[in-house]
């Protein structure tokens, strides 16, 4: 896929209060992301657009532009981020303790996965699993 997103969807996230260089180091310390790029906007303040890789999958982020919108983003709802790791105690554990709050502690589920989910400190939900031993 090289160095930009490609292919497949990729999610692009809306980061409020002006908190999108917040967001990213959050992202690299809780879920080992890779920024690839990063734009500031021409007011020097907002993160325009960026990109980074977590787990061999990719995510956009901004900080929110309501000018262009007419309008502040709403607050994050009804989507949730997932991704399929190795060893889901340990990237939950790693989430947590960046800051993520753990809304489902990681269990054995019945699909076969120990499987759980926390939510960042921008309000995007996130989940983790990986095959029972």
């Amino acid at each position: 896929m090289g160095d930009r997103p490609g292919g497949g969807v990729t999610p692009f996230l809306t980061i409020r209060g002006r908190r999108g260089a917040e967001a990213l180091a959050f992202y690299e310390r809780a879920f080992g992301a890779v920024v690839t790029e990063r734009n500031v906007a021409e007011d020097g303040q907002r993160l325009m657009q960026a990109s980074l890789r977590i787990n061999d999958g990719w995510i956009m982020l901004s900080d929110e532009f309501p000018e262009w919108r007419g309008h502040d983003e709403p607050a994050p709802q009804g989507v949730m981020l997932h991704l399929q790791v190795d060893d889901a105690d340990r990237w939950m554990e790693r989430a947590a303790a960046a800051g993520a709050v753990v809304t489902m502690p990681v269990a054995d589920q019945f699909w076969g996965d120990r499987y759980g989910q926390v939510t960042d400190p921008f309000g995007h939900r996130w989940s983790c699993g990986s095959p029972i031993r």
